[in-house]
C-alpha cells in the first residue's frame, strides 16, 4: 500500500536506498582510499586529514590487540569529543572490539554500572577524568586504562598556551598513554573478519528513566543510518564541514556529526564544549560549517544571544534539530538568522538513532510541530495504548511504533526488555504521537509523562510550545503535581531571556496560556528558575524535576 507521506517525499531522495555492505571502519578506509587530502577534523584550527586520521586508527588498533583486545571484546570510551574519541572508536572497531561510549559526566557509580554490565576490560579515559576511572577500577574487569589529554591534537601554539587557560595534563599512575601508544605501534593491525551484522556498540540509553539498557547497535545500523542522512540532508560527499558540538559519546551526535562524515568524507569541525558558545560561533564563521546538527536547547541559546549579529552564519545550509521539541518560534527565528533551513527530526538510541525529518528540499513541505516523515526503508505506525497491536486512524493518539534496518538487535542480556521493547520486527518507542492525513508524525509526548486533569489528558508538550510562544520565556518544562480536587495540575517551571527579570508575573503567564489553550490545560502555578536541569544533549531533565518535588513531600 502506497504509504501517504510519498506524496511529499523529498525530491531526489529515493524511497529505498542500496547501502554499502560494509562495516563502520571499512568505511573509513574507503573515505581515506577517495578523500585522503581532505580534512577528517579541525580541532580548534588545526587540521587532521583522512589519510592522518587512517593511519593514527591502524596504530591504534594496532596497540589494542597488543594489549589483548580481540574480536568482540568491549572497548569503553569516556572522552569528549576531541581527536582521540573518533581515532578510539574506529580503532576498536577496526580490531573487531565493540564500542562503548560512557558520557564525561558520569559520576563513579554509573561509569561502574556501564563498565560491569557491558563486561568492558579497556576504557580510553581523559586525564582529568582518571581519579573516577581509579576508584572503581578494582570493582571491574578493566585490565587496561589509556589516558589521554585534551591538549595532545591542538596546534603548536596553543597547546603552548594550554596551561595558561587551565587545560594541562594530569598524571595518571597505573594507566597507559595514548599518545605513547600510537608512537610506538606502526599502522599493522592483525586482519579481523568484521561483517556488517557483527556488533558495533552497547550505546547505553539516556537514563532519563531508570537504570541505562545497552541498546545493541551494528555495524549495518550505523552504516545504514548514516547512509540515510546523507541522502536526506542532503550530504555533498567530500564538500562539506559539519558543526560536531553534540556529544559523540550520545548516538545522536556520534550517528549525526561523525559517522555520517565518515561515510561521506566530510569534515568535522569539533566542538568539546557545546556551552562555549563564542567559540562555537567563531568555529562556525571562522571555518564556514555547512551542515549543523544539534537540539533545541542549542538553537534557542544561540538565538538569544545579544551579539548573535556580529557572526558569519549564512553558510549554515542544513541543520536538523533531534533529542527533543522544537519550538515553532525558535525555528523561525534561526532560519532568519542564517538563511538556512532548521527542521525537526525524531529518533532513539534503540534505532542508531535517527527515523524521522522534515524534508528539507521545499519549505512548504515542513510542517511546525511536526518530526516530518520516515526516512527511506523505514515504516511506522500508531498503534493503541492498551494492547499495542491495533493500529489506529489519522490523528488518532497512541503510541509509535517504527521498522527499519537502523532498528537495534535487542538490550544487551536483557531479554525480557527486549520482549517488550521489539515486537514483529517493530520497536515501541514509548513515544505518544499521531499521523496527519498526510502521512507527517507529531510527537504528543512520552507514555510516562501524560497528565490526568480530572480524567483529562495533558500532553506536556503542547503547554510547552504556548509557554515558547510568550516573548519573555526562554526555557520552559511542564509537569503534572498532585492535586486533592483534580487528581493531578499542570505546573510549569521556566527562565526568563535577559531584561525580563521581575517584569513578568506568574499570573502574567498563566494568563497568557488561558489564552491560547483549553483552561485546564494551562497552568496552575508557574515556578521561576535561571536554569532547567539538563543532560548534556541538551535535553530537559524533567526527571529531576519530579524527584526535587517528590522529596519535598
Amino acid at each position: 500500500m502506497e504509504k501517504p507521506w510519498y506524496k511529499f517525499w523529498p525530491e531526489g531522495v529515493p524511497k529505498s536506498i542500496e547501502y554499502p555492505n560494509i562495516s563502520l571502519a571499512e568505511a573509513l578506509k574507503e573515505s581515506a582510499r577517495e578523500y585522503p587530502e581532505n580534512a577528517a577534523m579541525i580541532y580548534f584550527g588545526s587540521r587532521m586529514t583522512y589519510s592522518e586520521l587512517d593511519q593514527l586508527v591502524d596504530k591504534f588498533a594496532t596497540a589494542l590487540q597488543d594489549l589483548g583486545v580481540k574480536k568482540g571484546d568491549r572497548v569503553g570510551i569516556f572522552l569528549p569529543n576531541i581527536p582521540q574519541f573518533v581515532i578510539s572508536f574506529y580503532g576498536a572497531l577496526r580490531a573487531g572490539a565493540v564500542c562503548v561510549a560512557c558520557s564525561p559526566l558520569y559520576k563513579a557509580r554509573e561509569l561502574e554500572h556501564q563498565l560491569n554490565d557491558a563486561g568492558a576490560e579497556t576504557l580510553v579515559a581523559m586525564d582529568t577524568l582518571y581519579p573516577i576511572v581509579r576508584e572503581i577500577r578494582a570493582r571491574t574487569k578493566l585490565r587496561n586504562v589509556i589516558t589521554t589529554s585534551p591538549r595532545d591534537y591542538l596546534p603548536p601554539l596553543l597547546r603552548l598556551l594550554a596551561p595558561l587557560k587551565g587545560v594541562k595534563s594530569h598524571k595518571c599512575p597505573g594507566a597507559l598513554d595514548f599518545l605513547s601508544l600510537v608512537k610506538k605501534y606502526g599502522p599493522n593491525p592483525k586482519p579481523v573478519t568484521v561483517k556488517p551484522e557483527d556488533l558495533a556498540l552497547l550505546q547505553y540509553t539516556g537514563g532519563t528513566t531508570g537504570v541505562p539498557k545497552g541498546a545493541m547497535i551494528t555495524h549495518r545500523n550505523l552504516v545504514v543510518n548514516a547512509r540515510q542522512c546523507e541522502v536526506e540532508l542532503p550530504i555533498h560527499r567530500g564538500v562539506d564541514l559539519n558543526v560536531t558540538a553534540l556529544p559523540l559519546f550520545h548516538i545522536f551526535g556520534m550517528t549525526c556529526g561523525m559517522n555520517a562524515a565518515v561515510l561521506t568524507g566530510t569534515g568535522m569541525l569539533m566542538i568539546p564544549d557545546p556551552r562555549d558558545l563564542k567559540g562555537l560561533l567563531n568555529a562556525i564563521s571562522k571555518h564556514k560549517a555547512t551542515v549543523f546538527c544539534s537540539v533545541p536547547t542549542m538553537y534557542i541559546a544561540l538565538i538569544n544571544r545579544p551579539d548573535i549579529g556580529k557572526y558569519d552564519l549564512t553558510t549554515l545550509r542544513a541543520c536538523i534539530s533531534g533529542a527533543a521539541p522544537l519550538p515553532v518560534e525558535v525555528q523561525k527565528k534561526f532560519e532568519q538568522l542564517t538563511g538556512g533551513r532548521l527542521v525537526e527530526g525524531y529518533g532513539l538510541t534503540e534505532s542508531s538513532p535517527v527515523t524521522h525529518v522534515n524534508p528539507l528540499d521545499d519549505p512548504k513541505k515542513n510542517r511546525p510541530g511536526s518530526i516530518g516523515i520516515p526516512f527511506p526503508d523505514t515504516d511506522a505506525k500508531i498503534v493503541d495504548l492498551e494492547t499495542g497491536s491495533k493500529e489506529l486512524k489519522t490523528n488518532e493518539v497512541g503510541e509509535l511504533v517504527i521498522k527499519g534496518p537502523q532498528v537495534m538487535q535487542g538490550y544487551w542480556n536483557k531479554p525480557d526488555e527486549t520482549k517488550i521493547a521489539l515486537k514483529d520486527g517493530w520497536l515501541y518507542t514509548g513515544d505518544i504521537a499521531k499521523m496527519d492525513e498526510d502521512g507527517y508524525f507529531y510527537i504528543v509526548d512520552r507514555k510516562k509523562d501524560m497528565i490526568d486533569v480530572s480524567g483529562l489528558k495533558v500532553w506536556p508538550r503542547e503547554v510547552e510550545e504556548v509557554l515558547y510562544e510568550h516573548p519573555a520565556i526562554s526555557e520552559a518544562a511542564v509537569l503534572g503535581v498532585p492535586d486533592a480536587y483534580r487528581g493531578e495540575t499542570v505546573k510549569a517551571y521556566v527562565t526568563l531571556k535577559p531584561g525580563y527579570e521581575g517584569k513578568v508575573s506568574e499570573e502574567d503567564i498563566i494568563k497568557f496560556c488561558k489564552e491560547r489553550i483549553a483552561s485546564y490545560k494551562a497552568p496552575r502555578t508557574v515556578e521561576f528558575r535561571t536554569s532547567l536541569p539538563k543532560t548534556l544533549v541538551g535535553k530537559i531533565l524533567r526527571r529531576t524535576l519530579r524527584e526535587e518535588l517528590e522529596s519535598k513531600k
